[in-house]
């Protein structure tokens, strides 16, 4: 984060509550595996300066850069014992990420959805919602708590539990295209799109079950490009590039 944070000029926030999906690869920095302590930090900053513009906000963070049940490394296993490994990973992201936001001064709590009271609160919908009120940043993890649900879904339903009124969902690009632009140079870019388009181009945004449950709620998804210096305030207050899924 630079010295002048872009939230003391930042317009003021389209959203008063939000939960950001991170992906566990966002947290790899230029590495290809585990955790950077300079990009949590960098991401931690971001947050800050969204908490800044007076938003409510909660976290669900990926756990691929540890473990992805879908995974090469899961071959062979079976498919609930994999999942269960990767959820403990979003779990280690999450304290990753809960210590970054602390040493800058934010308040968190780390809820579960699978009971580990050692080291985080279970998850419970009214504990979680008082905490937002209270101002403290709520990290959702080990997902859902089921296998066969992504992070994805986990966070569709967290930010419908929450009563959200968006969901960030960070990338590495700067919004949703008809293809990987990494790949295919001709590749279209949307400024929006509404979820049944998502759904019948299958674009590979969030998985199905996500979008169809943010679509249920009415919760917009902002794709924004999370490796960008003000990508967080930027898809809070419109400024920045993104996406926007909803039904318009």
């Amino acid at each position: 984060m630079t010295d002048a944070s872009p939230a003391a000029t930042a317009k003021p926030a389209r959203f008063k509550r939000v939960l950001l999906k991170i992906s566990g690869e966002a947290l790899m920095g230029p590495g290809s595996y585990g955790i950077d302590t300079e990009t949590v930090g960098r991401i931690a900053g971001e947050v800050k300066d969204a908490k800044e513009l007076g938003v409510e906000m909660s976290l669900v963070i990926g756990g691929g850069n540890i473990f992805r049940g879908v995974s090469p490394g899961a071959e062979g296993m079976e498919r609930a014992s994999a999942d269960y490994m990767g959820m403990l990973a979003t779990v280690m992201n999450a304290l990753a990420v809960q210590n970054a936001l602390e040493k800058i001064g934010l308040y968190t709590r780390v809820m579960s959805a699978i009971e580990m009271t050692a080291i985080c609160e279970p998850y419970i919908r009214r504990r979680a919602l008082r905490h937002m009120e209270k101002g403290r940043i709520v990290i959702f993890a080990a997902g859902t708590g089921n296998p066969f649900f992504t992070t994805d879904t986990a966070a569709a339903l967290r930010s419908a539990e929450m009563g959200c009124d968006a969901l960030l969902k960070g990338t590495q690009v700067d919004g949703v295209y008809s293809a990987d632009p990494k790949k295919d140079p001709t590749a279209e870019r949307f400024e929006q799109l509404t979820y049944h388009e998502v759904l019948m181009r299958d674009l590979k945004v969030m998985d199905q079950a996500a979008i169809s449950l943010t679509r249920e709620s009415g919760i917009p998804i902002v794709v924004f490009p999370i490796g960008s210096p003000g990508g967080v305030v930027g898809a809070l207050t419109g400024t920045g590039p993104s996406t926007i899924i909803s039904d318009r």
